[in-house]
């Protein structure tokens, strides 16, 4: 039976697993990694499985704390091969990193965090553009499930919210 896709070979499971890494601005959740890559109908799940710990195994791949991200020397190996991929199987997995690298973009802009302190807790909240930072809040709520709400609302709507402040104070 004839297999679907362009990617059949482990090397280039390798190294669309690499492309793809490359292309994110930090640390990307297991499961994310495995819908970007497995963007090709030839790849198989336990196949990409083996060759992610493969990477890993060879010190081109970095699992950290939530997820992956692409070592140095990963970076330098994939920067060697990477243009061996189809250009289909490079396009298609361009469109699908797309939204993602936005996202982790944002995300990695947006800080929303809090300390118990004897007073009660305090919130920090802040925001960047990626030059510098836009908003740099810092106050003392009730308690932590406050902070907590304060944090995820903060998270979710950051731009909202400063957009508001800015309006308000420019009265």
């Amino acid at each position: 039976m004839d297999q679907l896709g362009f990617i059949h070979e482990k090397l280039d499971i390798k190294i669309l697993i690499l492309y793809v890494l490359r292309r994110l601005p930090g640390t990307v959740e297991a499961e994310t990694l495995r819908g970007l890559v497995m963007c090709d109908d030839g790849i198989g799940y336990f196949d990409y499985s083996d060759c992610l710990s493969e990477l890993v195994t060879g010190g081109n791949v970095e699992e950290k704390e939530g997820g992956y991200a692409v070592t140095e020397k990963g970076a330098r190996n994939a920067d060697a091969v990477e243009s061996s991929l189809p250009y289909s199987v490079r396009k298609k997995a361009a469109r699908l990193l797309a939204p993602v690298q936005e996202k982790m973009r944002r995300d990695a802009s947006i800080v929303a965090k809090h300390e118990l302190t004897e007073d009660g807790c305090t919130v920090t909240l802040s925001m960047g553009d990626g030059k510098g930072e836009l908003i740099h809040l810092s106050f003392v709520c009730a308690g932590e499930e406050q902070a907590q709400k304060i944090e995820e609302n903060f998270r979710r709507d950051a731009e909202v919210y400063y957009q508001k402040i800015a309006a308000m104070l420019s009265e």
